[in-house]
């Protein structure tokens, strides 16, 4: 592997992401409405004790019901109704929500990988460029994944301060640095991201146009819902030990993907499936 020519591939393709405003826009808009705007606005109503402004929140107050263990317990002896929604809501529901911004970031960046290339009119000289296939693969795959993890840690930490200065004096302590956040930041985002990544690459590189490759990568989007019903519906709850393996599961997908992408480790089949 040759290290300096990946990251010029890398650094190049992020480069190229600031002029691209269909691009840009939606990886600074989506992070700001998801942890921040929505958290913001939804504790402050419950905060003033409009429960009207939750659909169902009497449906809400049963799923904490549910809740099992030490945390469940834990969240039942809160003080009030609208202490115990906040709770749910921070450390059940938005983290699904919050997927949404490495999943979506990182599908934009990789779904443009080799169609801008082709748009761009640049993927006929790259192609016939002294570059290692696998190098081509990596530095495509680092320059949607150093942006997508800068801005889902950026969003974490911004969703942090704002949620924890509003709560903090409800709770008396902060309400959105638990074992389930840090594990969702430091093990699924990640894992996540990869595998978006890996899966909108291998699209890029089979599609003709960046529409159709972001058509077919909102595939990766589809599983993150399931993650939201089911934490709505009480189907299951985060806990450490879910949270862990639903990263290893990531991580085998990720596998299974990357033995994909090396079958297209041949030069002449890469320009087939773009040029011809």
């Amino acid at each position: 592997m040759n290290k300096r020519m990946v990251w010029i591939i890398a650094k190049k393709d992020m480069k190229s992401i600031i002029s691209i405003k269909q691009i840009l826009l939606p990886m600074l808009i989506l992070p700001t409405v998801l942890c921040v705007i929505m958290p913001a606005v939804l504790i402050f109503f419950l905060q003033a004790n409009h429960l009207s402004f939750i659909n169902g929140p009497d449906q809400m107050l049963t799923l904490i019901g549910e809740i099992p263990g030490r945390e469940g317990e834990m969240i039942r002896h809160l003080s009030d109704k609208k202490s115990q929604m906040i709770y749910l809501f921070v450390n059940y529901i938005l983290p699904s929500l919050f997927l949404l911004v490495p999943v979506i970031t990182s599908m934009m960046i990789a779904a443009n990988s080799f169609v801008g290339e082709k748009e761009r009119r640049t993927l006929e000289s790259l192609l016939f460029a002294p570059i290692n296939i696998k190098d081509l693969f990596l530095g495509k795959v680092l320059s949607a994944f150093l942006p997508s993890m800068t801005i889902s840690l950026g969003a974490y930490v911004l969703g942090a301060i704002i949620i924890n200065v509003l709560t903090y004096g409800q709770f008396n302590g902060f309400l959105f640095l638990t074992a389930n956040w840090f594990l969702f930041v430091l093990w699924i985002v990640p894992s996540l991201t990869t595998l978006t990544i890996l899966f909108n690459v291998l699209i890029s590189a089979r599609v003709k146009g960046f529409q159709e490759a972001q058509q077919l990568g909102g595939v990766t989007v589809l599983p993150i819902i399931g993650l939201l019903i089911s934490q709505v519906s009480g189907l299951f709850f985060f806990n450490p030990v879910i949270i862990f393996l639903i990263g290893i599961i990531l991580i085998i997908l990720s596998i299974f993907i990357l033995l994909k992408i090396a079958k297209m480790n041949e030069r002449h089949i890469l320009f087939e499936k773009q040029v011809n």
